[in-house]
């Protein structure tokens, strides 16, 4: 083969710059990361946050049984893996193109043969069939990394599709924690409303006592009785929202409604909202959306670099053994068997220009895959940047109010005191409960701010997703 091969090589490269790739290259160029500082990043870690399971921190056995019950079921984690096992598939077909193809043929053609052609007398000019059974082997010779850079492009788009599965897990896992957060929240702004109701009962029955003593008038009742109800309408808008927060997590877990109705009020531990000390220096990188666009632009630059292959000759290794025949009948003797083998070339020499555009489309969709990259990682810096601006807002506003909520208590029991012995109305009484109520409620708000920016930071990192590493 390599004597037929070595006399055709000069011709071949003069023929090459027929069709010629020149002055085409991508414009788009990715951002580096570490160019991106962020002023409120913390040092780096001395361990790794947020591990995969990062919800389970929060400690409560219902919300794991929640996320593990979201994680196993969800219809659209069940599409995300439906299309990462597609995207593998292409990967096995490109990486098929660069081995040996092997084929079994059975050919037969009933027809007349030329009397000017290869036919002798006597065949010539005849009826008869032409009959051929053979195994035909085709091999590319990928001199030119064609095949290659196409199976890295497909490769690169199943680690894509990889990463993608990933982030629709850790976006649903997100979804089912942030709302069991509210849940979190309904009960303790519920159980606000259950002491505020006690709270004014009491001091309603304390209202009456005084009335029959002559101390208060029908109108201080009344205030007290308006008071318990609007209580009582509070604690029911609050039943009905912990009726909306069930349902979401039964569709977010793929139940129907009636599975989340025998939760529980939610046991979070308060540390899990405590910032931690130290996050990962290659933070931006484990978000599953920043790896899958890499991926991206990996697997578009090698697709860029199959399409600039497709500029030089194409050179196969052709080879048959079987049977071959006129007529039917002496087709299976042993003089009818072939064989051959030998390469066969193929040089774009003039194509109006085809190569070029499909290279130049090529180009483009290098271009905006390295566009979405650096959208993607502009945006992942500064999702990160307010989740922790909002948890170390909440840390603050929340120590400010421990404070304050310490002097509305002490205010309030003063003036309850003073109400009880007759130095104060009924009026001093609630403008000292306005207040206070609005402090505690605030309380429950910070509390569940904290931990939903402790959860949306876990998501802004990645969720503890380790991304393989495309290859530069």
């Amino acid at each position: 083969m390599n004597r037929h091969f070595t006399p055709l090589l000069p011709l071949i490269v003069v023929l090459a710059a027929c069709a010629s790739p020149g002055g085409l290259a991508p414009q788009g160029k990715a951002i580096d990361p570490a160019s991106l500082t962020a002023t409120q990043s913390l040092a780096a870690p001395s361990g790794e946050w947020p591990a995969d399971a990062w919800w389970s921190r929060y400690g409560d056995p219902q919300l794991d049984r929640l996320v593990s019950a979201a994680l196993h079921d969800s219809p659209t984690l069940a599409l995300a893996r439906a299309r990462l096992e597609r995207a593998r598939a292409q990967a096995g077909m490109v990486a098929s193109n660069d081995g040996l193809q092997v084929s079994a043929n059975a050919e037969g053609a009933q027809q007349r043969l030329s009397e000017n052609y290869i036919f002798p007398p006597g065949v010539a000019g005849s009826y008869t069939s032409l009959n051929r059974v053979a195994l035909d082997f085709s091999l590319e010779l990928d001199f030119w990394g064609r095949n290659r850079a196409a199976l890295d492009a497909a490769v690169g788009q199943a680690r894509a599709a990889e990463a993608e599965a990933a982030g629709a897990r850790l976006l649903l896992a997100s979804a089912v924690t942030r709302a069991y957060l509210q849940f979190d929240r309904l009960h303790h702004l519920h159980a606000v409303a259950d002491a505020t109701l006690m709270q004014r009962e009491k001091l309603q029955e304390l209202v009456r006592l005084r009335q029959k003593a002559g101390l208060e008038t029908k109108a201080e009742v009344q205030q007290a009785m308006g008071s318990i109800a609007a209580a009582r309408a509070e604690r029911s808008a609050l039943d009905a929202q912990i009726v909306l927060v069930r349902n979401q997590l039964a569709a977010l877990t793929g139940q129907g409604p009636d599975a989340t109705l025998t939760l529980s009020p939610p046991t979070l531990h308060d540390s899990a909202a405590t910032l931690p000390g130290a996050l990962p220096a290659d933070l931006l990188g484990r978000r599953p959306d920043v790896a899958a666009q890499r991926w991206r632009v990996e697997a578009s630059a090698r697709d860029s670099d199959a399409a600039r292959a497709g500029f030089y000759p194409n050179v196969n290794l052709n080879a048959f053994v079987g049977l071959q025949s006129l007529g039917l009948g002496n087709l299976f003797e042993s003089g009818s068997r072939v064989l051959g083998v030998g390469p066969a070339f193929h040089l774009p020499v003039f194509d109006s220009g085809r190569l070029r555009a499909n290279l130049a489309g090529r180009h483009a969709d290098q271009d905006a895959a390295v566009a979405q990259y650096n959208a993607t990682l502009v945006d992942a810096l500064r999702d990160v940047a307010d989740q922790l601006a909002s948890w170390r807002g909440a840390d603050a506003e929340g120590r400010d109010q421990q404070a304050a909520l310490a002097r509305y208590e002490e205010a309030w029991r003063l003036t309850e005191v003073r109400y009880k012995a007759g130095l104060a109305s009924y009026t001093a009484v609630l403008a000292a409960e306005t207040p206070l109520l609005a402090q505690r409620r605030l309380t429950a708000e910070l509390r569940s701010r904290r931990l939903e920016a402790s959860a949306g930071l876990a998501r802004a990192l990645g969720g503890g997703y380790t991304p393989n590493t495309p290859s530069n």
